[in-house]
């Protein structure tokens, strides 16, 4: 695991929606490198090398990271706190990816730094447009510096 840099981590807790985005990921050839976090604890032990991922490298972070707001253990907006206060891990580019359209999410997140907030569509065409083309974007066109 320590060598491994993984392209995109998705930090979900529904495994119907991780599984879809990981499917979509990979038939839209967006990447095959992916790693899925359940819950915000084992988001935050990824990103800062810690726990069961002590043995990781901090250098290899994913290109981008896609965080669900509504997790168990540790809520998305902490997690993406954590991070952007962090020097080494605030440049990580984060999506959120949820079902909230609460303004106070989308303002929130904006204020501690999130890259973008995305409601997921319900539609499932639509849903898997939104996946590859943020995908594509952040990994192929996005100049990503770390």
């Amino acid at each position: 695991m320590k060598n491994i840099k993984y392209d995109i981590a998705i930090v979900e807790d529904n495994p119907n929606d991780a599984e879809l985005m990981v499917r979509t990921l990979k038939k839209g050839n967006v990447t095959k490198n992916m790693i899925i976090l359940e819950d915000g604890e084992q988001a935050l032990n990824f990103i800062f090398c810690k726990k069961q991922f002590a043995d990781r490298d901090p250098s290899k972070q994913p290109k981008v990271l896609f965080l669900d707001l509504k997790l168990p253990k540790v809520n998305g907006l902490e997690v993406l706190e954590q991070m952007k206060a962090n020097d080494e891990t605030k440049k990580i580019p984060i999506i959120i990816m949820t079902s909230s359209k609460e303004n106070s999410d989308i303002k929130k997140a904006y204020k501690l730094g999130v890259n973008s907030y995305i409601v997921k569509p319900v539609e499932f065409n639509k849903y898997t447009d939104v996946i590859n083309n943020v995908g594509s974007y952040w990994l192929n066109v996005n100049e990503y510096h770390q």
